[in-house]
Order: structure tokens, then sequence, then C-alpha cells
């Protein structure tokens, strides 16, 4: 079990099944089972997939100060998050409503309210930073203090950049020079292979993941010297697609703290993530680590081969077995 810091945006999210976008206007659609609305947000989505997998998790974040913190933990779930380190620092609570159809094509409208100009109070990280392994952030204005304190303090630092683009480059330099990990969201228009590549350069940053959508995702990874696509692992029927980013990137850095390498720890990524995308909300679909791997040796170890080859690397020196 790995201990995190998770820190960065919560709202509330309400996801609209519809026929097509763009869609026609029409004063009145009745729907059926086709509207859920639950909290979502980097931080949440992240915090939630990393306490599935079994991590011991800090979720920070800021919040409206009327929201109730019972819509973080609702009564049917397995898993409950701590919510002592969220704040209700804000006016209102960030919101966002996302349309998608059959196509899987997604428009979505969001609100972050004031959280630009609210702060995070400093006092609960600093008797915890010694004791986590890493320190996970959005790069959101309140995070910035955070980061500083990880980097001091000598923690690993992942980050997950949202809506990338060259104009917003400026802003986000010091979340990119002081990490180890980044998650750059679907949207570069540049050529993703010499995008990966120029960023880990400039900002020395150990590994990268370039979300890419329906088309998979890219991985750079400087420690293996390596740049490669990687296809989605489809497991099942799509349902929908939002948060899948924050699921895969959770469940890698939860093995990369587990001690795998980014190529192992991406091909867990990729099927933990394939589940997900099975179930509506941002914040559902979510597997335990048995469960992922008995997934796992479900899809590409059906007869069991890596087990038997494993008890055959363990027989004494002179006993030749039984060939299987």
């Amino acid at each position: 079990m790995s201990k995190f810091i998770i820190a960065g945006i919560t709202q509330l999210e309400t996801i609209v099944k519809v026929e097509k976008i763009p869609f026609d206007h029409k004063s009145f659609t009745a729907l059926n089972d086709a509207i859920h609305t639950s909290a979502g947000g980097d931080a949440f989505n992240m915090s939630l997939a990393l306490k599935w997998l079994g991590d011991d998790i800090r979720f920070m974040t800021v919040v409206g100060r009327d929201q109730s913190t019972g819509i973080f933990n609702p009564p049917d779930r397995e898993v409950t998050l701590d919510t002592e380190y969220v704040l209700p620092l804000m006016n209102e609570t960030p919101m966002e409503v996302m349309f998608f159809d059959n196509e899987r094509r997604e428009q979505a409208f969001e609100d972050l309210k004031d959280i630009r100009y609210v702060g995070y109070d400093m006092s609960l990280v600093d008797p915890i930073i010694d004791s986590v392994d890493m320190v996970v952030l959005s790069n959101a204005n309140f995070c910035r203090p955070i980061m500083q304190l990880a980097g001091e303090h000598d923690k690993k630092i992942a980050v997950k950049i949202h809506s990338f683009s060259r104009e917003k480059e400026k802003y986000n330099a010091d979340y990119l020079s002081a990490a180890n990990i980044v998650f750059f969201s679907e949207g570069v228009t540049e050529d993703p292979y010499e995008f990966v590549q120029s960023m880990a350069k400039k900002y020395d940053i150990e590994t990268i993941i370039l979300g890419q959508g329906a088309d998979g995702l890219i991985l750079h990874d400087e420690k293996n010297n390596m740049t490669v696509h990687y296809d989605p692992i489809r497991t099942g029927k799509v349902v929908n697609t939002a948060g899948a980013g924050n699921a895969c990137f959770a469940c890698f850095l939860h093995y990369i703290q587990k001690g795998l390498d980014a190529v192992d720890a991406i091909h867990k990524a990729l099927l933990f993530t394939s589940n997900k995308i099975g179930y509506m909300g941002t914040s559902n679909g979510f597997m335990t680590e048995n469960q992922l791997e008995q997934w796992e040796n479900l899809i590409w170890d059906p007869r069991g081969l890596n087990k038997v080859a494993e008890k055959k690397e363990k027989k004494p020196e002179g006993d030749a077995g039984i060939d299987e």
C-alpha cells in the first residue's frame, strides 16, 4: 500500500446521453435513464481510483461553503474517502455538464466558479508531507504551494495538465518543471511524438502520458528511452468515456509506486480503464488490484501458462519435471 496526497479540482458533474451531437433545439425532451449526477473532477476521481486499488489517500480539494461532503461517499459504494482535507472555501462548488452520444462525441460545459482565487490551508499539509510516497496534483492555483512543499521535501510529483495549449504553457511551467510524471489530456494539436519528446527535454520530465481519446495514448519514458503509442484495450461495451484519463493515470501511478516499470504499468492502466468506461459517470467502474490481476490473467494468460513457467523455474536442479 502506497501513500498519496491527491490535490486538485473537485466538481459536481451532470452527464447527459443524447441521440447525437450537435443536437437539434427542442423546448423539451423526455429522457429515460440518461442523466447522471455525481461528484467528479481530477482530484476526486483519482483519489477514488487509487483507494479502490488499495492505497492510502489524503484527498485535498476545495468546495462551496454550503457543500455537503456526503456526496463524496454515497451509501451504496463499497469504498469510502476521508473528507478531512476537503475545505469549504469557495462561494460555490465547481460544476460541469457533459453531453455524449452513441458515436462517443462529447460536448462539455465547465464552470469553475471562484477556484482561481482561493488558497489552501497549508497547516494541514505540513504535518503529513513526510509520510507520503507521492504527491499528485492538478494544475489549479491552490495546488502551487503544495507542489512547492513537495519539492522541498524531495517527494515524487505527478501532475495532470488539463486543457494544455502553448498559450497556457507559461502558466503551467512551474508544474512541468517540478513534475517527475505528467499526464496531458487530449487536445494537443502538435505532432504528438514531437510534443512529448520536446516537453520531456525542455522540463526534464521522466515520464509523460499523452491521452488521445478513442485512439489510446502515447507513453514517453526517459528511463527506457522510448516514445510509444498504445491503442485502447476493449474488454466490453463502451458506455461513457468521461473520466477515462483520470482512471488511467491513477492506475499507472499505483503500479509505478509499487516498482513496475512504465511499460508494465501502462499495460495494467489500459486494462483498468477499459473496465471503467463500461460504466456511466466519471467515478464508477473502478476495480480492486485483485480484480485487475484476475482479469489480466483471464485475458492474457487463460491457461495459466505464466504460473506453470514460474513453477518450473522453482523446481530443484536435476528435476526435469513433466512437460505441460
